[in-house]
């Protein structure tokens, strides 16, 4: 049964990607109209992208849920895999865009070693302080790079609950790091 016979506003995130593994191109239309908006919310609001960036983070992500629609464990999870592909790009995008501001810099510009190794030990310092549990939050989010979901399914919690927390130590971890370089400069 096409995604046409069924009626599209009645399918449910699943049926449409089964619908669109099966190969129905009514199907596919259906779930780009359906989370298009969600993605350029996403590149727009969310990193401030450009339109034009914005646009070909679109062409990016939908071209992404296509190719490996086929690999997705859990056709209920659709919506959160999808922002998830969509943010990835998304940072791809801003981290390009440094790395060819930091180019165009003059050499002089740029962090010394030493001031970056001083400021990867002031992160790893302010890190220690935290509490285990945004610490390993951190860790897993970070440097595992490790999706909502899969922190969620980890330690047990909802995903917005996981989304929050990190927000949170986040914050913390800012505070932290404020408050050491004031140390720093008053004491020197």
């Amino acid at each position: 049964m096409s995604a046409e016979q069924i009626g599209t506003a009645e399918l449910a995130d699943p049926e449409l990607v089964e619908l669109c593994r099966a190969g129905d191109q009514e199907a596919w239309s259906l779930l780009v109209e359906r989370y298009s908006r969600y993605v350029y919310a996403i590149a727009v609001r969310g990193f401030g992208l450009a339109e034009a960036e914005a646009e070909d983070v679109f062409q990016e992500t939908f071209l992404r849920v296509y190719e490996r629609l086929g690999g997705l464990r859990d056709p209920a999870a659709l919506r959160p895999w999808i922002g998830q592909v969509t943010r990835r790009l998304c940072l791809d995008r801003l981290s390009a865009a440094r790395r060819e501001t930091v180019a165009d810099e003059p050499p002089d510009a740029a962090a010394t070693p030493l001031e970056a190794i001083e400021e990867a030990m002031d992160v790893h310092e302010a890190l220690r302080q935290l509490d285990e549990r945004c610490r390993e939050l951190l860790d897993r989010f970070f440097a595992r790079d490790e999706p909502y979901r899969v922190i969620s399914e980890a330690l047990g919690l909802p995903m917005g609950t996981v989304a929050s927390r990190i927000s949170r130590c986040l914050d913390a971890l800012r505070a932290r790091l404020v408050d050491g370089r004031n140390h720093l400069s008053t004491t020197s």
